[in-house]
């Protein structure tokens, strides 16, 4: 019995053990949950910010890798077919130069009795020539053949006669061109007694030969020009095949003339005309027979600035693309824009 006695408490003793007290139970369940909420309560928003923060984030700085390949090809081919442009100035004061008295004239090119054989040509640009004509004188009757001659008027007026029965006097905005083809004779002659006449002469190379004489006469005016390029002349291949007043001229080469009025703190934007290399000119009109000491028109391109009477070739250029113009002068500049091939 006494063992059976001393067996029967630890018997007791164990049953205790194994069944739970249901008072503990309660308090640590409630201690927990309690503890489980204050943790929820804090990771919730923890996890939400570092997850919004974490979209914000490749939301702005993650690119698709098929739009990165895309935007890296397309970078690196402009890279590779826009080499940088050559730009070299042509100084108003290191052209050719004579004073004949009635004529006052420059020469971008080797013309008459001014010789440079780095200076023969430019693709097919072939003369500029920059000249003043007194009044009551003039260029008397004279003979051309297979070049295309075109003048442009500055300011005055410049009387042309022509063999072909052409006969106008010609003033500030007007050009005169005339493909001499198989030959024609012409004169041209300031017949105002008040004023000299100002005007650029410009000769360039057909790619055809033995063409028909023809004469075209087109204005363009100041307004149209204005902070604008407009086309002066293009090539037959390029051409609208228009024969309005407002159309450029047409002619037999691979060349475009845009002029414009720019004005100070104004640019323009000329698009090449054809795919591939491309030889650009472009000229500075001037306002007096010599550059301003100070002030006057100036225009840049790239980093080259240009004043008035100078000029610059443009090489590297290659189609499509562009090349833009600021006026940085204190006055509006007038200049021409070039656009050729080779020859």
């Amino acid at each position: 019995m006494y063992s059976s006695k001393q067996q029967h408490p630890s018997s007791s003793s164990t049953t205790q053990s194994q069944q739970p007290n249901p008072l503990f139970s309660f308090k640590t369940a409630a201690t927990l949950i309690a503890v489980l909420a204050i943790i929820l309560a804090f990771y919730t928003p923890l996890r939400h910010g570092a997850t919004t923060r974490l979209t914000s984030f490749l939301s702005r700085n993650t690119t698709p890798i098929s739009k990165r390949a895309m935007a890296t090809t397309s970078s690196t081919t402009a890279q590779s077919t826009s080499p940088a442009l050559k730009i070299t100035k042509r100084p108003w004061n290191a052209r050719g130069h004579a004073d004949h008295g009635w004529l006052y004239t420059y020469h971008t090119f080797s013309f008459a009795s001014y010789y440079d054989p780095s200076m023969q040509s430019f693709g097919p640009l072939r003369v500029i020539n920059e000249d003043r004509v007194e009044k009551g004188t003039g260029f008397g009757k004279h003979s051309h053949a297979e070049f295309l001659i075109w003048s442009y008027i500055v300011n005055g007026e410049l009387e042309h006669k022509d063999s072909m029965g052409n006969l106008e006097n010609l003033r500030r905005g007007e050009v005169q061109f005339t493909s001499a083809g198989t030959g024609i004779s012409h004169s041209e002659y300031n017949r105002n007694k008040q004023e000299d006449v100002h005007f650029l002469q410009i000769w360039a190379k057909p790619n055809v030969s033995k063409l028909a004489p023809s004469y075209v006469t087109r204005k363009f005016t100041d307004e149209m020009k204005q902070d604008k390029l407009v086309r002066i002349m293009e090539s037959v291949d390029r051409h609208s095949g228009k024969d309005a007043a407002t159309e450029p001229i047409p002619m037999h080469s691979d060349l475009s003339m845009s002029a414009s009025i720019l004005s100070p703190g104004k640019s323009v934007t000329h698009e090449l005309v054809k795919d591939g290399a491309r030889n650009v000119y472009l000229h500075v009109v001037m306002s007096g027979r010599t550059q301003p000491k100070t002030g006057g028109a100036k225009i840049r391109v790239g980093d080259v600035e240009l004043g008035e009477g100078d000029g610059a070739f443009v090489r590297g250029a290659s189609g499509p693309g562009s090349i833009s113009v600021e006026s940085v002068g204190d006055t509006a500049a007038e200049f021409l824009l070039f656009d050729m091939g080779d020859n």
